[in-house]
């Protein structure tokens, strides 16, 4: 049976804003997005993921909406995107979008109606209460910190945001609401996008009575385990609705972002009986310790629990998360990029990872985001040592600083360089592509010398075993194969330091 274009393929998550820009402000564009799709296509990933760019007022960088169906001049217009949709296609590449439904922003013209009077037909199309005991409605935090309600001084009750005062959750239960969500994405669907990537889909639903968290010895919540404020049993059925408008279209993809450490059976709990995400996020490898015996066992673990019907999927960076390589640490960036590309499932490849990049320093003077921590991941992409790196004209100022190491961190010098990040990402993602065990196979964990992750992935075809040395020693390994690819040059004796291999078994 031949898999789904998003199982066989290699997904990258491009944030717009820090892509190119050709306009000169200092932002990426979707124009600079289609000029660079050759890069892409050269690189060997998939489809694309794109990060919000509708029409808003940018307080979250455009998770702030006011307009879910039109282009926010930023970044260019509806024309341009057609246009980049055609390009991307002409390439074979997919187009994802992100679909934000939990919350509007403050300045969309449903909230504005909605914060009218307590009498407009669309009062209840977001989440409004009566104030307790002259305060909030209950002890429910906001992500972005403080508590997750704000007073409306004008009509006296207090409005719901899990996020910024300025991002209001939309009522889901609302049968208006859940109509007007689906028109949004029947819209781009026609379009011809290849699917949506759902933003932060367990905070659909809220406890319809406003119960207060139980909280932690340190008067705390975790998000991911909290009981009233998201991941509510209707959100199942809410996925259900979004994934049949999503199949009414041959060949799309849902994907749906949860909490980053959501419990196994809850995470796979998303699948549905293959009626709800195709994809629910799996973030755990953002924050497992990088050793070997704890990796093999979450794999391992998590391989197990995905239901027969449903597909594993891989991330190992984020606009939200400090990046892979100032994570781990520069050496085990090859490793770590190894281990994406060749375990059981779709991976999700953060732009500037093939590269190498780190985290790039934002002096508090330059800080952009509302949540403090992000920027330093989402800094322009390196294409050349020139100004700015040629993220954007040398006259411009770019939204974010470049990094310093750009000189010799880019696209143009790592392309012609046959020992680079770069070129050795294009390497694996050419390997994946080209053997069926990688995109098809079977993952089973092979018993390996203390600090050595090892696993085989087997299909009918072919044999591939992957060792992946996570030590700062040289570790001898008892495995024989045919070297496919390795992280060092010399693919002979034992394992060096931070060294990964693909091996062929001979049966």
């Amino acid at each position: 049976m031949e898999l789904s274009w998003w199982k066989r393929g290699t997904i990258y998550h491009l944030y717009v804003r820090s892509f190119a820009d050709t306009d000169g402000d200092g932002v990426g564009d979707l124009p600079g997005v289609t000029a660079r799709l050759d890069h892409l296509s050269w690189l060997g990933i998939d489809a694309i993921w794109l990060s919000p760019f509708y029409r808003s007022p940018q307080r979250d960088f455009g998770y702030d909406i006011t307009d879910h169906t039109d282009v926010d001049p930023l970044f260019g217009t509806l024309a341009d995107f057609d246009h980049l949709l055609a390009e991307a296609h002409r390439r074979g590449l997919r187009v994802i979008l992100d679909l934000v439904p939990n919350h509007t922003s403050i300045d969309h013209p449903w909230f504005a109606a909605s914060r009218a009077s307590r009498e407009d037909p669309r009062r209840e199309w977001y989440i409004w209460r009566d104030p307790v005991d002259g305060g909030p409605p209950n002890n429910w935090r906001a992500v972005t910190g403080g508590s997750a309600w704000t007073l409306d001084e004008r009509t006296g009750q207090y409005y719901l945001h899990s996020f910024l005062p300025e991002q209001p959750d939309l009522n889901w239960r609302h049968p208006e609401v859940r109509l007007a969500m689906h028109e949004v994405m029947r819209f781009w669907l026609e379009r011809g996008v290849d699917g949506f990537r759902v933003d932060m889909v367990d905070y659909l639903l809220k406890d319809e009575l406003f119960r207060d968290e139980p909280l932690d010895e340190h008067g705390r919540y975790e998000p991911a385990l909290a009981r009233y404020q998201l991941n509510q049993a209707g959100t199942l059925d809410l996925l259900r609705e979004l994934r049949e408008i999503t199949d009414a279209y041959p060949g799309r993809v849902l994907i749906g972002e949860v909490e980053y450490r959501l419990p196994l059976p809850r995470l796979t709990g998303y699948y549905g009986h293959d009626d709800m995400l195709h994809l629910p996020i799996n973030f755990w490898l953002l924050f497992i310790p990088w050793r070997a015996a704890e990796l093999q066992a979450f794999i391992t673990d998590y391989d197990r629990a995905v239901p027969e019907h449903a597909w594993p999927n891989w991330v190992l960076g984020s606009h939200d998360i400090s990046r892979m390589a100032t994570r781990l640490g520069p050496d085990h960036v090859r490793a770590a990029l190894m281990l994406l590309l060749t375990l059981r499932g779709t991976p999700v490849l953060y732009y500037g990872d093939e590269l190498g990049m780190t985290d790039v320093p934002v002096p508090a003077c330059q800080a952009r985001d509302p949540w403090e921590g992000r920027d330093p991941a989402r800094t322009p992409m390196p294409w050349t040592s020139g100004p700015n790196a040629g993220f954007c004209p040398p006259e411009a100022q770019p939204w974010l600083p470049v990094g310093a190491d750009h000189v010799h961190r880019n696209v143009t010098a790592q392309a012609a360089d046959p020992r680079s990040t770069l070129t050795f990402t294009r390497a694996l993602l050419d390997l994946r592509r080209t053997h069926c065990a990688l995109s098809r196979g079977s993952y089973e964990p092979v018993p390996a010398p203390e600090g050595v992750l090892a696993y085989r992935r087997d299909h009918p075809d072919e044999d591939l075993l992957i060792v992946l040395n996570l030590t700062g020693s040289p570790v001898a390994v008892p495995f024989r194969g045919t070297p496919l690819l390795s992280t060092h040059e010399e693919t002979a004796g034992p394992l060096r330091p931070h060294e990964g291999r693909v091996m062929e078994i001979m049966r």
